[in-house]
C-alpha cells in the first residue's frame, strides 16, 4: 500500500510577503556592506548643518519666536535633507537592479508585481528612516528637550514622508533607464523642492509668488511635521497649520508617489 505525500502550496499572499520581505532585506544589507555609503550617510548632515547654522546664524531672525537661533530653526529641514537623499540614493538600485536582469527574475517569479514595488519602497524607506534616525541623536544639541518631543508624531511623519519619497523616486527609476541622467532628474526637481520647502528660510519672509509655490510644496509639510514634533509651538508660528493636517497631506503625498510606482510597474512594456 503506497502512501501520497501532497506538499504544501504556499498561498498567494506568503508569495508577495516573501518577495518583499526578500527585495527589502537585500537592499539594507547591501546598504551596510558599502562602507563609504555609511560613514558619507552620518558626516555629510552634520557638516551641512554645522556649517550652514554657522553661517546664517547671526542675521537669522524668526518673527513671533525671539530667541531661536538658525541652527535650532534649520535642524528639521537637516532631517527632511537625509530623508530626501537617502532616498534618492537608495532608489537608484532600481536602474542598477533592471540593467543586471535581477528585477527581471524578480518579475518572473511567482511574486506579483505590487510585492516588487512595495519591498524595494519598505528597503529604501528603512535606510531613509536609519540614517535619519542616527542624525537626531544630535537633537539635544539644537536646544531640543527630548522629553518634550512628540515621539508619536515624529515617527508618523517620518515614516509617511520616507514612504512619499521613495515612491518619487521609484517611478523615476523605473522610468529612467541611466543614473546620470536620473540624477539630473532628481536633483533638478528634489532640491529645489527641499529648498522652498521651508527648511533654510521661513515661507513669511519670501515674496508673494515664492510663498505661494512654498505653500503647495509637498515637502513643506514634511518640514513643518518634524518642526512641530520637535519644538512644538516653533512649527506653528513659522508655518500655521496642525500635526492633523501634516500627517494627512503627508499620507496623501505617499498614496499617490507610490500609487504612480505601482503603476508604473504593472505596465506591460
Amino acid at each position: 500500500m503506497s502512501v501520497r505525500v501532497v506538499e504544501a502550496v504556499p498561498s498567494r499572499w506568503m508569495l508577495n510577503w516573501a518577495t518583499v520581505r526578500v527585495l527589502a532585506g537585500r537592499d539594507v544589507i547591501r546598504f551596510f556592506r558599502q562602507r563609504f555609503r555609511v560613514v558619507g550617510a552620518l558626516v555629510q548632515p552634520v557638516v551641512f548643518w554645522f556649517v550652514l547654522g554657522s553661517g546664517f546664524g547671526g542675521s537669522f531672525r524668526l518673527r513671533g519666536a525671539e530667541g531661536v537661533g538658525y541652527m535650532q530653526f534649520f535642524f528639521p529641514g537637516v532631517v527632511a535633507m537625509v530623508l530626501l537623499f537617502s532616498t534618492i540614493f537608495a532608489t537608484i538600485t532600481v536602474i542598477e537592479d533592471r540593467r543586471e536582469g535581477f528585477l527581471q527574475c524578480v518579475l518572473a517569479g511567482p511574486g506579483s508585481r505590487l510585492s516588487l514595488v512595495i519591498g524595494k519602497s519598505a528597503g529604501s524607506a528603512l535606510i531613509a528612516l536609519l540614517q535619519a534616525g542616527l542624525f537626531l541623536l544630535l537633537a539635544p544639541l539644537a536646544g531640543v528637550r527630548l522629553s518634550a518631543v512628540d515621539w508619536p508624531l515624529l515617527c508618523a511623519v517620518m515614516v509617511l514622508s520616507a514612504l512619499a519619497m521613495t515612491g518619487v523616486g521609484f517611478s523615476m527609476a523605473w522610468w529612467i533607464n541611466s543614473t546620470t541622467g536620473y540624477h539630473a532628474v532628481m536633483s533638478v526637481l528634489l532640491i529645489p523642492a527641499w529648498v522652498l520647502s521651508g527648511a533654510m528660510f521661513p515661507i513669511e519672509s519670501a515674496g508673494p509668488i515664492l510663498g505661494a509655490v512654498m505653500r503647495i510644496n509637498p515637502m513643506r509639510f514634511v518640514v513643518e511635521g518634524v518642526r512641530r514634533a520637535l519644538f512644538g509651538s516653533l512649527g506653528a508660528v513659522d508655518g500655521g497649520g496642525s500635526a492633523a493636517r501634516d500627517v494627512l497631506a503627508l499620507l496623501l503625498f505617499a498614496s499617490v508617489s507610490v500609487g504612480i510606482s505601482a503603476w508604473r510597474v504593472s505596465r506591460r512594456e
